[in-house]
């Protein structure tokens, strides 16, 4: 299967985080400078619409550097996740999947910050969709003072367990560094395109 052509720039990067703060002010802050780095590159945000957590930090210094913030968040979220009305532009949607649909069509690139669960299985959405060939988007994930490093362990251990393909570990770009990170979701990349499956009937 053979993937459209994209910038090398992306023109906006789908975050995917918290919306809690978390239990140390390091998150918010290294979020923080990650939307102030995209913005003062001339990429926008996409996100979950969220003004508090994580989420707010990330939107609210990409607003303040006079980049573009789109928020995506679904209709009975809108109170809970307290949705942030000072953005770009608001997207009001029904469910959860409309949100994670529309945020991906968005965006050219995709990267997760300290978050919970739900920030997992956005993560872990948009891999599953680069390894079955669905879209050629890079993936990153700022790993703020190791909070990924357990994540890293378990896809590496998905692999050594014969779950995945070894090329399926540089589907994501790990770094700790938001000016770095940003330099790597920018690189083309190429994608495996073989089987994603083991057939096990060969053994």
């Amino acid at each position: 299967m053979e993937h459209a052509s994209r910038p090398t720039r992306p023109r906006r990067v789908c975050v995917f985080c918290g919306s809690r703060s978390g239990a140390r002010e390091i998150y918010r802050t290294e979020a923080a400078r990650f939307g102030g780095v995209l913005a003062a590159r001339g990429i926008g945000v996409v996100y979950g619409g969220s003004q508090i957590g994580v989420m707010g930090a990330v939107a609210n210094a990409a607003l303040a550097a006079g980049g573009e913030v789109i928020g995506v968040i679904p209709h009975g979220l809108a109170a809970k996740e307290v949705a942030h009305h000072g953005l770009t532009e608001l997207r009001i949607v029904e469910t959860m999947h409309e949100r994670k649909a529309m945020m991906a069509d968005l965006s050219d690139a995709f990267v997760a910050l300290p978050g919970g669960c739900g920030t997992f299985d956005e993560l872990f959405e948009v891999i599953t969709w680069a390894q079955i060939g669905l879209h050629a988007k890079p993936i990153g994930v700022l790993d703020v003072e190791g909070y990924f490093q357990p994540l890293r362990a378990l896809v590496a251990s998905v692999v050594k367990e014969g779950f995945a393909s070894p090329e399926h570990m540089d589907l994501l770009a790990f770094d700790d560094d938001p000016e770095r990170l940003a330099d790597a979701i920018s690189i083309p990349r190429t994608f495996p395109i073989g089987p994603k499956w083991i057939d096990d009937r060969a053994r």
